[in-house]
């Protein structure tokens, strides 16, 4: 039933046709892409900072900026 519908969509609309190809490959690609870049070699990039690494030191505060009374 699913088989005759899809056969016959391909013909007469293609655009749904296209969508339950794409929908049925993207859960296969979840699964084989990331053995496939192993097997390649690929090695993921160091992840970026959250936040910026604060010095291991006594902090100087900025003097000349205060309010004058």
């Amino acid at each position: 039933m699913v088989f005759q519908y899809l056969r016959r969509a391909a013909h007469e609309k293609p655009y749904i046709f296209t969508s339950f190809v794409l929908a049925a490959i993207g859960p296969v690609l979840v699964v084989t892409v990331p053995e496939i870049r192993k097997s390649q070699g690929y090695v993921s990039p160091a992840r970026i900072p959250d936040t910026y690494p604060l010095p291991q030191r006594a902090r100087n505060p900025p003097s000349g900026y205060e309010d004058q009374e």
